[in-house]
């Protein structure tokens, strides 16, 4: 299923924003897409529509799947920072590579992340990082394993592990039976990935869910157990109709 003896093996790679991101030998893919750019992609495919949606909430607690070389989560702060938001927030990331995490401290990471380097550091070292503000727990092993043991439920959930190609085990109906378990009744999950398979996972999990346009960028996905209002809703049972072959992955 996973390939340790290429989980070190990795590169950088400039993506179009200006940003860094890495390739990874091990799924054969880069953690974010080189042409939407790292950074940007996890502000306007996670990060901005999730506290869009959820502005004005005292806290919030957030699901960041997976924590890779952190950008959905600095991202996150990196908002709330600017956007001068008093919002209480914990986040909760599970991540398989911990060489990657306690690698973080010396990665080039762009210019809005310089205010968060001693988060980055603490991060690095010890897997958790807390002040009067954030809360930050790394989760290391399986996602898969450390999931169902989760006990609290969450309003958000970033939905970025590598494709559904790379990654499957991560993208199947019963994955997402394990997220919908530890979501509130108006959580919204954000996903880049808008796959027929995706849908039909999410969908059989009882998710509606809503086309999200990004500028300059590619479309992307959010989804909830509830109608959402101001988004493209995505009508599954036509989608059904119309290719009756579709099926979601399965474990």
């Amino acid at each position: 299923m996973y390939n340790v003896k290429l989980r070190g093996q990795k590169r950088v790679v400039e993506t179009d924003d200006g940003s860094r991101t890495l390739y990874s030998a091990e799924f054969d893919e880069t953690y974010h897409s080189d042409r939407d750019g790292a950074l940007y992609e996890s502000l306007h495919k996670h990060v901005i529509p999730a506290f869009e949606i959820k502005s004005g909430r005292d806290s919030l607690r957030i699901l960041d799947i997976c924590f890779g070389i952190g950008y959905n989560t600095l991202a996150t702060l990196y908002y709330i920072k600017n956007a001068n938001l008093s919002t209480k927030v914990e986040i909760v990331s599970p991540e398989l590579d911990r060489g990657l995490v306690e690698s973080l401290s010396s990665f080039d990471y762009p210019a809005e992340f310089e205010p968060f380097v001693h988060i980055i550091e603490a991060l690095s070292r010890e897997f958790y990082y807390s002040d009067e503000q954030f809360t930050i727990k790394i989760l290391l092993g399986d996602a898969r394993d450390s999931i169902p043991l989760l006990k609290e439920k969450f309003d958000i959930v970033y939905q970025d592990p590598f494709s559904p190609e790379h990654n499957p085990q991560l993208w199947t109906r019963e994955y997402f039976q394990d997220i919908r378990k530890i979501s509130k009744y108006d959580s919204i999950l954000t996903t880049y990935s808008i796959a027929a398979s995706v849908r039909m996972g999410l969908d059989e999990n009882g998710y509606k869910l809503f086309l999200l346009h990004n500028k300059g960028i590619r479309d992307s996905m959010i989804a909830s157990p509830k109608m959402l209002n101001g988004y493209e809703f995505i009508d599954m049972e036509l989608k059904k109709l119309r290719n009756p072959t579709a099926v979601s992955l399965r474990d």
